[in-house]
């Protein structure tokens, strides 16, 4: 593992000690922190079904939080930034790895305040996750970049091309969500019971989210891989349920848990960003935005990504009737061509 720091100026690599572990953390913090990759997959640089951690970096924003990161491919590559979905972490699909590998650009995932090894950000909202991207690529050395987000991770990698279209080539949003007060959108509408529970009880606020994550965390946590399509049923149409009993199952369930094996602060602040107010509008963007959504998705229905599509000037849109919300990540490989022709 790598620690980067940074002050109000540029981010700069610390020199790691020679045969050092704790590189620059009291050990007690960086053995909290590594927990939950090594139960997730018996190792930090692991490749598995389950999915790939590969190298892992801590990085220090400007306010003094640490955001965990985790890179494959070529470090000399170009730079693509991974927003994962709500609840995640930056575990990366075999799949995008091998892509980042075979075509030599650099494939980085990162745990969102409060998921996995980053620090919470009470408060944040989804403008923020701008900064945080910017700090990770000066981490990396890495003046532009490119960056995707799926589900819960859309309006990030939008927040991105909203908020730095100086460094943002270009962004793409498979199955994301759109503005809470999208105007002539019915946000609910379309949603399976379980997404409609859930951000009924993010409008009551924090007192009342977080212990229904919590309870929704055990439950996700007791079934393991095979029971899960199980207990998403209502939220789940027969394409993503045939993925998460088949070729991709493993993987996601570890995408959606392992980054709140220890607390769901995560998955608290997520919801009630997407509720509030984004920090900036759809609109404004002027880089290149690719948008895929399913028309068969009822975690965030179509009508999402309609919206999104309508907003944004210049956007090419990628929609299917066959897909619903999990099976849109088949098309990655995909997604990783349409930036990288940017």
């Amino acid at each position: 593992m790598t620690q980067v720091s940074g002050s109000a100026g540029a981010l700069k690599p610390l020199k790691q000690a020679r045969n050092s572990v704790s590189t620059g953390f009291r050990r007690e913090e960086l053995s909290t922190r590594d927990l939950f990759a090594s139960v997730i997959h018996g190792s930090i640089g692991g490749m598995s079904d389950a999915g790939v951690i590969g190298q892992a970096h801590d990085v220090r924003t400007t306010d003094g939080r640490t955001l965990r990161a985790h890179e494959v491919g070529d470090p000399a590559g170009e730079l693509i930034l991974v927003h994962h979905g709500t609840p995640g972490w930056g575990l990366l699909a075999p799949e995008w790895a091998a892509d980042a590998v075979a075509r030599g650009f650099r494939l980085v995932g990162y745990d969102r305040p409060g998921y996995g090894g980053s620090d919470r950000h009470p408060g944040r909202r989804v403008a923020d996750a701008a900064a945080d991207s910017a700090a990770i690529a000066d981490a990396l050395g890495a003046d532009r970049f490119r960056t995707w987000g799926g589900s819960g991770g859309g309006p990030h990698s939008l927040a991105c091309a909203a908020q730095l279209p100086d460094r943002v080539v270009a962004a793409a949003v498979v199955a994301g969500v759109a503005p809470y007060d999208a105007d002539g959108l019915e946000w609910t509408a379309g949603m399976g019971q379980d997404n409609i529970d859930e951000f009924g009880a993010a409008m009551q606020g924090e007192p009342t989210l977080r212990p229904a994550l919590e309870h929704a965390n055990g439950q996700l946590t007791a079934i393991g891989a095979a029971g899960v399509a199980d207990v998403l049923q209502s939220i789940l149409p027969p394409v993503d349920t045939a993925l998460l009993r088949g070729e991709m199952g493993e993987f996601l369930f570890r995408w959606m848990t392992g980054g709140i094996a220890g607390t769901v602060d995560g998955w608290v602040d997520d919801d009630l960003a997407f509720i509030s107010d984004w920090g900036f509008q759809p609109a404004q963007i002027r880089v290149p935005v690719l948008i895929v959504h399913g028309g068969q998705d009822l975690m965030v229905p179509f009508d999402h990504g309609q919206w999104l599509g309508g907003r944004i000037p210049g956007v090419t849109t990628r929609f299917s009737d066959e897909d619903g919300h999990l099976s849109t990540l088949r098309t990655i490989p995909d997604v990783h061509t349409w930036l990288l022709e940017r």
